[in-house]
């Protein structure tokens, strides 16, 4: 077995980055709450980027309807935790690393401990987890840790970073005091304001709020971890334009499109207003199945 080397292993990154700007990334920290969907394939895009530090948090255990989309969901791993497994999985690429684990998830108990010596924090956590979202984000602000939020959306990704003097969490989605569905629905329009991947969504009754449910694809996961890495490395190395909330950046691979978007305001924007209202009526509205 050849020996690990932690510069023969990321030399191909060089010319991309300096050789000094892989030593910041060697020793920078990154926190991932959430290793499912997008969490897990953040943690090995940033691992392979060079990354030395993780702090990682998950509670959930892997289950077969996992497999369209999760990095560490296989046959072998169906029942395992999944924080066991992806850490396992980022150490057979760097075995080095320095992670801290929190297999409770993060709780309003261990957000500070979840956050000591963060340089950024990457969103990984489930769609519906809307309080300790909040409290998470809130608390980078409080510290002055970036935060990253990158949505799957269909066949895209939906991108927005929060800096710790820009626009907060809070004052751009207007969550709080609101119901279960109407988070559900502010969280989806403030994510991605362009709608790009609303037009190819053949099965409606698979949009499922009630239920916490909701389609998926692997190439949004993994487009959100490119996107999402891109800005870490930004951030990090403190070079390339990042353009903070209000502003967004959505991809939608299927249509080929890239929107830039700026919602001063954010969920309080008057387009944003319409577009809410148009999305309640729809939700209200019953969704028929595709036609055989």
């Amino acid at each position: 077995m050849t020996g690990f080397d932690y510069a023969t292993a990321f030399t191909r990154t060089l010319g991309w980055v300096t050789a000094q700007e892989s030593v910041r990334l060697r020793q920078a920290r990154v926190a991932i709450a959430g290793l499912g969907g997008v969490g897990g394939s953040h943690l090995l895009t940033l691992t392979r980027l060079g990354l030395g530090q993780f702090s990682l948090a998950d509670f959930d255990r892997y289950e077969l309807h996992n497999f369209n989309r999760q990095a560490g969901a296989y046959l072998d791993t169906v029942g395992q935790h999944k924080l066991d497994v992806m850490a396992r999985m980022a150490r057979g690429i760097n075995p080095e690393l320095d992670l801290r684990l929190f297999p409770a998830g993060v709780t309003t108990d261990n957000l500070v401990q979840f956050l000591d010596d963060v340089d950024v924090y990457v969103d990984g956590i489930d769609y519906f987890a809307f309080d300790i979202r909040r409290a998470i984000f809130a608390a980078c602000r409080q510290r002055g840790i970036p935060a990253i939020t990158a949505a799957p959306l269909g066949m895209g990704a939906a991108l927005l970073v929060f800096t710790p003097g820009g626009m907060s969490f809070d004052d751009y989605f207007q969550l709080h005091g609101q119901s279960p569905t109407e988070q559900a629905l502010r969280f989806l329009v403030g994510l991605a304001p362009s709608l790009l991947h609303a037009s190819y969504l053949v099965d409606p009754t698979q949009v499922r709020f009630g239920e916490q449910a909701g389609p998926s694809t692997p190439m949004a996961c993994e487009l959100c971890a490119g996107i999402a890495a891109t800005e870490t490395l930004k951030l990090l190395l403190g070079r390339g334009p990042v353009r903070a909330a209000p502003h967004g950046l959505h991809f939608d691979a299927y249509r080929g499109k890239l929107a830039r978007t700026w919602r001063p305001g954010g969920n309080r924007n008057p387009l944003q207003r319409l577009l809410l209202n148009l999305a309640r009526r729809r939700l209200q509205a019953k969704p028929q199945p595709p036609s055989e």
